[in-house]
């Protein structure tokens, strides 16, 4: 009799184990951990979960001038703390809205070591530059002392060395080091090499996503411009922003996402100042005559799965208003992520001239409700009619810290 009173027991409990296992999984996944409001807006209610405000982490100036943030702790059954939930309020701002193509042309602050690799030497393969610690990203500020700006620079005095070691300062994640490079004869050039490849400026094609009034600066790309084979952000020192006139589309197929076609006007705009995961941003000199559309920013907790519509350029006819279907909303998405959301392509003239998402549309905004609410990033390569999107929000952060 006892022992069936202790399974009997153990069952019971396992089984509350369970449900309330499966209880906590659920509510955990219901609540974002990122949540936006405007500010005269209230917090959403859930059932069996509360978000108390969390007086270790107050409320602050938030992630940008345009939002303030409560850090708050959901609990379970308003006592049995959850997870910690960062809840946004926004002002209601508003923008103009892009849909235009604009140019960068950027140069890194330095040399940027793409990538290293062996050097064949008499005495067999030898990398320098993974001896010496470089790593990919790494941006060269100087050499033996002297500032160094261009690519050539650095390679002159390379093959200039005569077998001697030379000291270069370099930029790594904000911080500055040093290191030793020891640089050996190419077998097959006969010149001197470190086994770096390395690059001083760069340049590309997107589509501008919003204009802010007061000051004219702007947001566009949506990501990061980054390198090729690397896939890092880039970092940039200084650039330039470029008018651009489009020539021709190559259409997107399965495997190969397609690409607008164009080419610098020469006319020089304005500025880039920052290249983040979650796009580009810079300042015209003067507020853009596409620039016409003002429209208020939509947050996250507004956006629904359905209709939508985005604003791309693809030739001189200006900006263009087409149909596209959103789903697989990520609410919690992290500040820094630009897969935010899916974008689905519906509009057959869109689909006819580009055949879904392709290559400098990024940056394209979405509206939905006629709000401002992201801006296209990447397609699906293995369907052009697909792709992802980042919440305004994230731009907007982006854009406004250091």
């Amino acid at each position: 009799m006892k022992l069936k009173v202790i399974k009997t027991s153990s069952a019971l409990l396992l089984s509350f184990l369970i449900i309330f296992s499966f209880i906590m999984g659920c509510a955990d996944f219901l609540v974002p951990s990122r949540q936006s409001y405007y500010e005269d807006g209230s917090i959403k209610s859930y059932k069996f979960v509360t978000l108390e405000e969390n007086d270790s982490l107050p409320c602050s100036a938030g992630e940008s001038s345009y939002v303030k943030t409560k850090n708050m702790t959901a609990k379970l059954f308003g006592f049995l703390p959850l997870k910690n939930v960062s809840v946004n309020y926004y002002d209601k701002l508003s923008v103009f809205v892009g849909g235009f193509p604009f140019g960068v042309k950027f140069y890194t602050g330095g040399v940027l070591v793409v990538s290293t690799s062996e050097v064949v030497t008499e005495n067999g393969s030898i990398n320098p530059a993974e001896k010496a610690g470089l790593m990919s990203n790494d941006v060269i500020t100087k050499c033996n002392g002297k500032d160094i700006t261009e690519a050539k620079e650095l390679t002159k005095m390379i093959e200039n060395c005569e077998g001697n070691a030379i000291e270069v300062t370099y930029l790594r994640g904000g911080a500055e080091y040093t290191a030793t490079l020891v640089p050996v004869i190419s077998k097959e050039e006969g010149t001197y090499k470190t086994g770096m490849w390395i690059k001083d400026s760069g340049a590309g094609i997107g589509t501008v996503t919003y204009v802010l009034p007061e000051d004219n600066s702007f947001g566009g790309l949506g990501h990061g411009i980054c390198d090729s084979k690397t896939g890092e952000v880039l970092p940039i020192g200084k650039g330039n922003l470029m008018d651009v006139n489009l020539n021709g589309i190559e259409k997107g197929e399965v495997g190969d996402p397609g690409e607008l076609k164009g080419y610098f006007s020469g006319a020089k705009l304005g500025a880039v100042i920052k290249n983040t995961e979650c796009g580009v941003f810079g300042i015209y000199n003067k507020k853009p005559k596409e620039a016409v559309r003002l429209c208020q920013i939509g947050l996250r907790s507004e956006i629904k799965s359905g209709k939508a519509s985005v604003i791309c350029t693809l030739d001189d006819s200006g900006p263009t208003e087409y149909e596209i279907e959103i789903s697989a909303i990520n609410s919690g998405a992290e500040k820094n992520s630009n897969k935010c959301f899916t974008v689905k392509i519906t509009d057959p003239r869109l689909i006819e001239k580009t055949g879904g998402i392709v290559q400098g549309m990024s940056g394209s905004p979405i509206l939905q409700n006629e709000k401002l609410i992201g801006a296209v990033t990447h397609v699906f390569v293995n369907d052009p009619t697909k792709g992802y999107g980042i919440f305004i929000e994230n731009m907007l952060s982006a854009a406004d810290t250091e």
